[in-house]
């Protein structure tokens, strides 16, 4: 990006300065987007967008331009016009990553001699604030501790930066951010470095589908012609092929902190599964039960040979200890099935409760479940196991499916994916050479290591 001059208010068409946010940046701020950046100022007006670029592509850069234009021109439906306030903030994962854009919009509006009168106060403390003239305010949050710092705020527009990082994006976005933007039925922009195929990559799908929703674009480091060819041809030549995809050319790749490929999730979903018990068959079940803010869920998989098979799923939260045990006791009934229970913290009472049925009891420590994983990896590799997607709606218009969290699972954030530890119990015992219905019984097992 340039600075092409002096402002020249004598020149300016205002009203397609307000209604042309890329002419605005040329004809007011002096700046000259590049291809790539001018298309993402004139068509991300939907209630959601999505911008998924490689490094240094300008996306900071020109959501600060964005940011700009809304606050001078207050861009919103009329009839919300009549409310003063008009609030915009540049959030992301880390109060430092939010404060980049934040930044940005300072030192524009600092050398704009029309602009910077407009502003009221900037300050620092206790968290960066623009105040502007037109009534709009700017501030840059951190959405750590799932959003805790901006309940209470309502939003105008929201800019998510590097939003493909975060941690625990479903409740952020759907329990958090929207109901911020609710009140004025503001914005949403998503922008960020892809980081594999993650809830990013699967929310541009969604946006994709439904473009009254959502509007979507990608970009090319290369695209940027202000930044130094040499630099980009030292990384394209220094970094792997699947980093160059994903750092430069904004691509979605299979993380390689991905537990399970996408070809062998692929192949694992290759057919349907579940169905109702058969005699003569082999079962075992496998229990992850629910902590804070996640689900109990079950999976039973017939292992008479390979592959294994997944043939009865439950999946639910918010239930008393007694309608879990109800539960797991009801599938056992139908399936007869060896039992495998997650028995971490409080998960012991229900091993407890479950004794008749002889359940080994499995605690999720750092290395079991590290065990656990990698047996359900090598199954995936070796094409030995196969499972159906299943889909739920949840409260919010959320929507949960398997498939998904079977993607976004990886080494560094495994905490909150219960299905796919429900699975990785239930194949289990297969590994570990237990005995099994008609060797003997099963003892009451918990692993301590």
């Amino acid at each position: 990006m340039t600075v092409n001059g002096q402002f020249r208010p004598g020149e300016v068409d205002w009203a397609r300065a307000m209604a042309d946010p890329v002419y605005f940046s040329k004809a007011v701020l002096n700046i000259s987007p590049h291809p790539g950046q001018a298309l993402w100022l004139a068509n991300s007006t939907r209630p959601e967008n999505l911008l998924a670029t490689g490094n240094r592509w300008g996306k900071s850069f020109i959501q600060a331009i964005k940011i700009i234009h809304r606050s001078l021109f207050r861009i919103r439906s009329l009839k919300y016009d009549t409310d003063p306030r008009y609030n915009i903030v540049a959030a992301s994962i880390t109060q430092d990553q939010a404060n980049i854009i934040f930044n940005a919009v300072v030192r524009i509006i600092r050398r704009n001699t029309i602009l910077f009168p407009l502003v009221i106060s900037i300050k620092r403390t206790p968290y960066p604030e623009i105040v502007f003239e037109t009534g709009a305010v700017v501030t840059a949050r951190t959405t750590q501790n799932r959003g805790h710092y901006l309940l209470g705020h309502d939003y105008d527009f929201f800019s998510f930066d590097e939003a493909a990082f975060e941690t625990d994006p479903e409740y952020l976005i759907n329990d958090v951010i929207m109901m911020r933007l609710a009140d004025r039925n503001g914005r949403l922009d998503l922008i960020s470095t892809p980081n594999g195929k993650n809830w990013f990559y699967h929310r541009m799908l969604e946006l994709q589908k439904d473009t009254n929703r959502g509007y979507v674009q990608s970009g090319d480091s290369r695209d940027n012609p202000y930044i130094s060819r040499r630099a980009l041809q030292l990384r394209e030549t220094n970094l792997p092929p699947d980093r160059v995809a994903q750092n430069i050319a904004g691509q979605f790749i299979d993380s390689d902190r991905s537990i399970f490929s996408t070809a062998d999730i692929d192949r694992a979903l290759g057919q349907r599964t579940l169905e109702k018990p058969q005699k003569n068959r082999l079962y075992i079940s496998g229990w992850d039960l629910a902590r804070k803010q996640t689900h109990t869920v079950g999976m039973t998989f017939d292992v008479t040979e390979k592959p294994y098979r997944m043939v009865a799923f439950r999946r639910f939260n918010n239930r008393d200890w007694s309608d879990a045990i109800a539960t797991i006791r009801q599938v056992q009934t139908e399936y007869k099935s060896v039992l495998v229970l997650d028995a971490t913290g409080l998960g012991d009472v229900v091993v407890g409760n479950l004794a008749d049925l002889n359940p080994i009891g499995v605690i999720f420590t750092p290395r079991q479940k590290g065990e656990l994983l990698s047996n359900l990896l090598l199954l995936h590799n070796r094409g030995e196991i196969v499972y159906q997607d299943v889909i739920q709606n949840e409260d919010g218009n959320r929507v949960w499916n398997l498939e998904r969290e079977m993607r976004e699972i990886n080494w560094d954030n495994n905490n909150k994916y219960d299905a796919v530890m429900a699975m990785a119990l239930a194949v289990w015992p297969k590994r570990s050479r237990l005995m099994f219905p008609g060797s003997g019984p099963l003892p009451v097992r918990v692993t301590k290591l």
